[in-house]
């Protein structure tokens, strides 16, 4: 399995309001360290996963709805928590719904987010697809 993985940082605010989160129940603010990994069977006619330039495009596109906003006020998470893993399958979500359309994208294997919260702490969130 071949893969290849682009790597973007956003800022966003948000509040957690359960008792679980602690101190994080309240507006804070959090830097992630997003990586997306393209994963594919075989390589292209060019020998490539995918072209790195439009995965990072497609990254810089989703994060940018993201970025410097309050997720408590973001359309996309109205009544839901923006937890760090929340966050992971959105951006993959995201992410799938436009790289699938594209000739190389219809022909990967899966597609894995990881949001790093600190250098010492992240969330995954892992798509499979179905092979072509």
């Amino acid at each position: 399995m071949f893969s290849l993985t682009v790597r973007r940082n956003f800022m966003i605010a948000h509040s957690l309001p359960r008792p679980v989160f602690g101190p994080a129940q309240g507006m804070h603010g959090a830097t992630f360290v997003t990586e997306v990994t393209f994963r594919r069977r075989t390589l292209n006619d060019d020998s490539i996963v995918l072209d790195i330039g439009e995965a990072g495009e497609v990254l810089d596109s989703i994060l940018e709805g993201m970025n410097f906003k309050n997720l408590d006020e973001h359309p996309d998470f109205a009544g839901r928590l923006s937890t760090t893993e929340a966050l992971a399958q959105y951006v993959a979500d995201a992410v799938a719904a436009r790289i699938r359309t594209g000739t190389d994208g219809r022909e990967l294997a899966g597609l894995e987010v990881t949001l790093r919260e600190t250098p010492d702490a992240w969330a995954s969130y892992a798509l499979d697809f179905e092979a072509s």
